[in-house]
């Protein structure tokens, strides 16, 4: 049993939690932005880009679940980089960085490609233009809750 450095989840610092969910939602809002992803996002969907709503879900419902999935994220990457910096009390922002974006990369790209790929014909390019926004991002998220110790 641990004595001394081992992680509770009283530990997590649940304001930098928050304020990171909140950049992340942020992020992905602008990203599918209709000035920016959004319309090459629903083009290579084979959706009209013009279609502000392609989902059949309540705008309430939509937003709502996507912002406690950036908080799920956000929380699980929050463990994470607890973690570290009970192992090595020298992690620091460059760090933090590098493990969001990895988490992101490593788990969430990487286990959703094949969903993807299965699921479309064009679905690589779909899976591009969505998971950048994911790592982008989560690798904020990891400079946010690195430094806001």
């Amino acid at each position: 049993m641990c004595q001394t450095d081992c992680m509770n989840i009283s530990d997590i610092n649940w304001l930098a939690v928050l304020v990171s969910s909140v950049v992340f939602f942020a992020i992905e809002g602008i990203w599918f932005g209709p000035k920016t992803f959004y319309p090459a996002w629903q083009k290579a969907m084979g959706r009209n880009p013009d279609d502000i709503n392609g989902s059949e879900l309540p705008m309430g419902t939509l937003f709502g679940s996507t912002f406690v999935a950036s908080l799920a994220q956000v929380f699980t990457l929050a463990v994470v980089i607890e973690l570290a910096i009970k192992a090595d009390p020298t992690f620091g922002l460059g760090n933090g960085l590098l493990t969001g974006f990895l988490i992101a990369l490593g788990m969430g790209a990487a286990s959703s490609l094949s969903h993807r790929l299965f699921a479309e014909k064009k679905a690589f390019k779909v899976w591009i233009i969505e998971v950048s926004a994911d790592v982008l991002a989560l690798t904020i998220a990891g400079a946010i809750l690195t430094v806001w110790q």
